[in-house]
């Protein structure tokens, strides 16, 4: 058990790494798009973005999985997909137009909530409580997260009460992929999400842009290369491995890990020459050692259950 533990937590780290390349390839995205944020509005190319990407996860996914492709028949399959699908598509929608008005430091802070929203609903939906020493991960986590670029100058306003419900929704999504993918295949319903996040995004941005020549914006120029990159690693390979190591986890030891992404996007933002790389880069220090004491303390419950069984 620890040894398959170990295994989903190392799992999602390398999904941190990934998600720490998506804040390069929007970034990309979204500055070869200048004309178009004018004439469709920002909801609207954020909504085709979105929808586009994980059209593509999901395209690239059907010929190689028949489980992918049975699942579309599934009734189960179609509600776990449901609920893992529309929390991502309010999460990722959210954040994207928040973070129009709020700076890159004050972002990261109020997103990388999802960590206490997690331990606080666990409470509450999982059936998995958070543990003393997760508490104390979770406020490191939180802290490193926020801290990693700088203190943010938070004013209350529309894009940071967007982004506090982004991780609100972020948090959801953590427990829900716990409790769903113990009952569901992880396959079959990584399958199901992405046609809903596919529908809802594209639904959102033909409200918000009120033109179907916002679909346009993803064969221009700085894009393609980029919205490929979103949707095969992105979301293809990331929600893949989330929904298959995610299970083997506490949900709160799961968005502890989930919380280095900043520090890969702040590292691969710097390399781009997108953002100003400071010592309060060494702030993920904390995010490691939160993992760390939650680390130790599973592995000691673990041993203290498997003493507790005797010999087989």
């Amino acid at each position: 058990m620890v040894i398959e533990r170990r295994q989903a937590a190392l799992g999602l780290f390398f999904v941190t790494f990934l998600w720490g390349g998506t804040f390069v390839w929007m970034k990309q995205a979204m500055n070869s798009l200048d004309q178009e944020l004018v004439e469709y509005s920002t909801a609207g190319v954020v909504g085709v973005i979105v929808a586009s990407r994980f059209l593509i996860a999901f395209v690239a996914l059907l010929p190689f999985s028949s489980k992918a492709r049975s699942a579309l028949t599934s009734k189960e399959d179609w509600k776990g997909g449901l609920v893992l699908g529309s929390l991502m598509l309010l999460g990722f929608v959210l954040q994207m137009i928040g973070i129009d008005s709020v700076s890159p430091s004050v972002s990261a802070f109020l997103t990388s909530l999802y960590v206490v929203f997690t331990a606080i609903l666990s409470v509450k939906i999982s059936d998995r409580k958070p543990t003393r020493m997760m508490v104390a991960g979770v406020a490191l986590a939180t802290f490193g997260a926020g801290f990693i670029d700088g203190p943010p100058h938070i004013v209350w306003g529309i894009g940071e009460i967007l982004t506090v419900l982004c991780a609100f929704f972020f948090a959801l999504h953590i427990i829900y992929t716990d409790k769903i993918t113990k009952k569901l295949d992880p396959i079959a319903v990584t399958s199901t999400s992405f046609a809903v996040l596919v529908v809802g995004a594209g639904c959102f941005a033909l409200f918000f842009s009120r033109d179907l020549g916002v679909v346009e914006v993803v064969w221009q120029e700085g894009v393609v290369i980029p919205l490929l990159c979103l949707g095969l690693f992105g979301s293809l390979a990331c929600i893949l491995l989330l929904n298959a190591f995610q299970r083997h986890l506490n949900p709160t030891h799961a968005a502890i890990i989930y919380s280095f992404e900043p520090v890969w996007a702040t590292l691969y933002g710097w390399y781009e020459g997108m953002v100003d790389v400071s010592i309060w880069l060494a702030m993920g220090l904390l995010l490691l050692l939160g993992n760390i004491i939650v680390e130790v303390s599973e592995s000691e419950d673990d041993t203290h259950l498997s003493e507790a069984a005797g010999p087989e």
